[in-house]
């Protein structure tokens, strides 16, 4: 869901100018070359360096989404799938786990002692920041 402030101009359009889709291993092998692929294709599609703030984002975004597809999602023998969407005004990334017909529970905010479970509070807050 993407924020848009109120103009007489309509809507940027949503489609993609570019799009990547493929499956990985669900091994954290597979988790490291998604992550690495990424960054890889925005940097050749935005020209913008391994470094920068953006690439850096896209790398840790992609890693907790592949990370979870890997630890959450496994079954032997199915792959989880990244897609990368750049749109106009923005990339978006997914992640496909290899059990898309199960949805993960509900779960309740971890105590700050805890040294996991918190990735994807991570991504919710780039994409709050990205204004999606």
């Amino acid at each position: 869901m993407t924020r848009h402030q109120p103009t007489d101009e309509a809507p940027p359009p949503r489609t993609p100018t570019h799009h990547l889709a493929l499956r990985f291993s669900n091994t954290r092998r597979g988790a490291r070359l998604a992550r690495q692929l990424a960054v890889q294709q925005f940097t050749e599609w935005t020209s913008l360096p391994h470094d920068s703030d953006p690439a850096r984002t896209v790398a840790l975004v992609t890693a907790e989404l592949a990370a979870n597809a890997f630890r959450h999602g496994s079954l032997p023998g199915r792959d989880f799938r990244p897609v990368l969407l750049l749109l106009p005004s923005a990339l978006r990334i997914e992640v496909t786990d290899t059990r898309p017909e199960c949805l993960p529970p509900r779960t309740t905010p971890q105590p700050a002692d805890e040294t996991s479970g918190r990735g994807l509070l991570l991504v919710q807050a780039y994409a709050d920041r990205w204004g999606s």
